[in-house]
């Protein structure tokens, strides 16, 4: 029977999750994610998504409203407090996907947000820029990180820590119990937000600072009559 309705739909979606989590997002061809969809139109993607990115958004898009709501939800309960401790800043980007670990969707979704978070514009362009819990994330963890780190984008290293180590985990065989694996994330991702910025660091971060004065100085001075 050929799947052109709603069912049609969620099954081109359910297909394309599991065979983007085992094989990787550009791997997988539409072909693939029609037959496993067990469809007999070749264009059903095309039909029902119009291309790749649109079948990628659909499979990506409903978990991270929920993770997003999740995570909302605590970054607002972390505004509100006077100093949050960063490993309370730390909990709130990393519990909210954890829990996707509790069932194989959600595993799988982990798996294919693991390999899109190399790229943040994709990430988010997959997302459909539904969900801006990691914008509001960023802003709590700037406003209480040192002010020696924000130069460094260690809040981006703490996200691609975060969900690279995620998408491990749900790749392995299941395991009943995530509390140690969430806690220990939790603490070394607190350990990215908290590292000192050592003597050498600082002294090439002046240096980069003053050749992007004198670049700017050189681009003033060339635009001048």
């Amino acid at each position: 029977m050929e799947r052109n309705g709603p069912s049609g739909r969620e099954a081109l979606v359910a297909a394309a999750r599991w065979l983007f989590a085992e094989e990787g997002v550009d791997v997988v061809s539409l072909r693939e994610v029609v037959r496993a969809a067990g469809h007999r139109n070749t264009n059903a993607v095309q039909y029902h998504f119009h291309d790749r990115a649109g079948l990628l958004t659909a499979v990506v898009e409903p978990f991270e409203r929920e993770i997003g709501a999740r995570r909302a939800a605590l970054v607002d309960m972390l505004a509100a407090e006077a100093g949050p401790s960063i490993r309370s800043i730390a909990g709130a980007l990393v519990r909210p996907s954890a829990a996707m670990l509790e069932h194989r969707e959600g595993r799988d979704h982990l798996r294919i947000v693991a390999e899109l978070i190399a790229d943040i514009d994709r990430f988010s362009s997959a997302t459909g820029n539904a969900d801006n819990s990691l914008a509001q994330w960023d802003k709590v963890a700037r406003a209480n990180m040192a002010d020696t780190t924000l130069p460094l984008h260690r809040r981006y290293a703490a996200i691609s820590l975060c969900f690279v180590q995620l998408g491990r985990r749900a790749a392995n065989r299941r395991r009943p119990d995530h509390r140690l694996f969430v806690s220990d994330l939790i603490d070394l991702v607190t350990g990215v937000l908290e590292a000192d910025v050592s003597e050498e660091t600082q002294v090439l971060l002046a240096e980069r600072d003053r050749q992007r004065a004198a670049r700017h100085s050189n681009t003033q001075t060339a635009k001048a009559p």
